[in-house]
C-alpha cells in the first residue's frame, strides 16, 4: 500500500465514533479512504446521545470480545485523548448493592472485573462508600476509580480530523442506498453517484442490520431500538454526585435501570429507562417512523422477548409514565432526591441486536461476505471499545484481500 498502483481503496460507512475509528485505523495502514454518513453530521445518533462513560470493563465475561476490546480500548483511548487534548475525567464508579440481596450479585462483578484486569478495584462498606461519595446508602460496594468520562462526540471529531490530514474524505450528508460485490470490488451506491473499493467496513449502528442484509448478509440478528430518558440533577442536587453512581445489574432484567452519572460537561444525569422506540431514530417526544415500529412488533424475537420480560416492561413502564417513579429510583442511592430536583435531560436509542429466538445479543457481532465486514452489534462499551474494534475490524477485512 506504499505506492499510487497497490494502494488499497477502502470504504467506511457510518460516522459515528466506531466508523471514524475504523476509518482512521485504515488511513494508518496506508490506505486510501472514503467514510460515508448519512447526516449532515458525525456523531448524530448513538455517539452523540450517551452518558460520555469510559467503562472499565467490569461486567463483562472474561474472553468475550468485549471483554477483551474494553479493556484494549480503554488503553487507546485515554492516549488519543491525552495526545489531542480532549477531555478525560477519571472521575470513578461504585457499583451499589443496597441490601444483602444484593451481595452475592456483586461477588460475581468484582471476579469478572478481576478476571478482566481492571485495575485498582476494590470492596467498601458503608463507610468506605461514604468516603467516596458520602451522600450515597449502601452496605456494600465495588469501587473503580479507573472509570472515566470523556466528550465522544469530541472523540469523534479528532479521529475524523486524522483522516482527512492524511488525504481520506469524509462524506456527511451522503447515506449509502447500496453495496454491490462487482469481481474483486465493492461497489458503493449513493443518491449522487457509485464509487468502487476494495473493501468495506459498516458500522451503520440502528440501521446496521438493514444495510447488511441488502448487501446480501444474514438476516438476523435484527436491531430492535429500545429508548431511555435522562433528567438533568439541578445544580444543589447534582453537587451530591462525584463520580458514577450504578446499581448492581439484576439478571432478571435485561438493562441495567437508573443509575447517576457525572458528565464531562459537570452535568450529572439519572436514567436511562428503556423501553420499545417508536422509530429507530425518534428522539424527538411524539415522533414516530411507523416502518421502524412495524419491523420491530412483528419480528417474531420481539414478541418472544417481551413475553419473558414482562417483570422488566412493567418497571420500565412505571418509570417511563412517572417522573417521581423515575426518581424514586435514583432516590434508593442518594436518599432526598425528589422530583424537585430534576428537569428534563437528553434522549437516547440504543441500538440492540435481537435474535429470532428473543435472546438479546450480548457481544459485539461481526460478519460478512467477500470484500464486505459488518459490524452488527456494538452496544454499551462500543464507544469505550471503538478504536479496539477498529483494530478489529481492520484486521478481519484486510484477511479478505490477502
Amino acid at each position: 500500500m506504499s505506492s499510487d498502483r497497490t494502494t488499497l481503496r477502502a470504504a467506511v460507512v457510518g460516522g459515528g465514533i466506531i466508523g471514524a475509528a475504523t476509518a482512521r485505523r485504515l488511513t494508518m495502514l496506508g490506505a486510501d479512504v472514503t467514510l460515508f454518513e448519512k447526516e449532515p453530521r458525525l456523531a448524530a445518533h448513538q455517539t452523540g446521545h450517551n452518558s460520555g462513560v469510559v467503562h472499565a470493563g467490569l461486567y463483562y465475561l472474561p474472553g468475550s470480545l468485549k471483554a477483551r476490546l474494553c479493556r484494549r480500548g480503554v488503553e487507546l483511548l485515554r492516549e488519543f485523548a491525552s495526545d489531542k487534548d480532549l477531555p478525560y475525567d477519571e472521575c470513578g464508579k461504585l457499583v451499589v448493592a443496597l441490601d444483602t440481596s444484593e451481595i452475592e450479585r456483586l461477588d460475581a462483578i468484582e471476579s469478572r472485573a478481576r478476571a478482566n484486569g481492571v485495575p485498582e478495584i476494590r470492596r467498601l462498606d458503608s463507610a468506605g462508600i461514604a468516603l467516596i461519595e458520602p451522600h450515597t446508602r449502601g452496605i456494600s460496594a465495588l469501587h473503580s476509580p479507573r472509570t472515566a468520562i470523556t466528550d465522544f462526540v469530541a472523540v469523534t471529531h479528532a479521529l475524523a480530523q486524522d483522516v482527512t490530514d492524511a488525504g481520506g474524505t469524509v462524506r456527511t450528508g451522503t447515506p449509502v442506498t447500496g453495496l454491490h460485490v462487482v469481481g474483486n470490488q465493492v461497489a458503493v451506491e449513493t443518491p449522487d453517484d457509485s464509487s468502487t473499493f476494495d473493501v468495506v467496513v459498516t458500522c451503520a449502528g440502528l440501521q446496521s442490520d438493514r444495510l447488511s442484509h441488502a448487501a446480501g448478509d444474514v438476516r438476523d440478528p435484527r436491531i430492535v431500538p429500545f429508548l431511555g430518558d435522562y433528567k438533568l440533577l439541578k445544580p444543589d442536587a447534582a453537587a451530591k454526585v462525584r463520580g458514577l453512581i450504578y446499581p448492581v445489574p439484576d439478571p432478571r432484567y435485561p438493562f441495567l435501570g437508573v443509575h447517576l452519572t457525572k458528565r464531562i460537561d459537570g452535568e450529572v444525569m439519572v436514567g436511562p429507562n428503556a423501553f420499545l422506540s417508536p422509530g429507530r431514530e425518534a428522539y424527538g417526544r411524539g415522533g414516530r417512523v411507523w416502518r421502524d415500529l412495524r419491523d420491530a412488533v412483528a419480528f417474531p424475537g420481539f414478541a418472544r422477548f417481551a413475553l419473558h420480560n414482562l417483570p422488566a416492561a412493567s418497571r420500565e413502564l412505571r418509570t417511563a409514565v412517572s417522573t417521581r417513579r423515575f426518581v424514586a429510583e435514583a432516590a434508593r442511592y442518594v436518599p432526598g432526591l425528589t422530583v424537585d430536583d430534576v428537569r428534563p435531560g437528553p434522549r437516547g436509542i440504543r441500538a440492540q441486536a435481537m435474535n429470532a429466538d428473543g435472546t438479546l445479543e450480548d457481544d459485539f457481532v461481526i460478519t460478512g461476505h467477500g470484500r464486505i465486514v459488518h459490524l452488527r452489534n456494538a452496544p454499551s462499551p462500543g464507544a469505550t471499545s471503538s478504536m479496539a474494534i477498529a483494530e478489529y475490524l481492520v484486521d478481519k477485512v484486510l484477511e479478505r484481500v490477502r
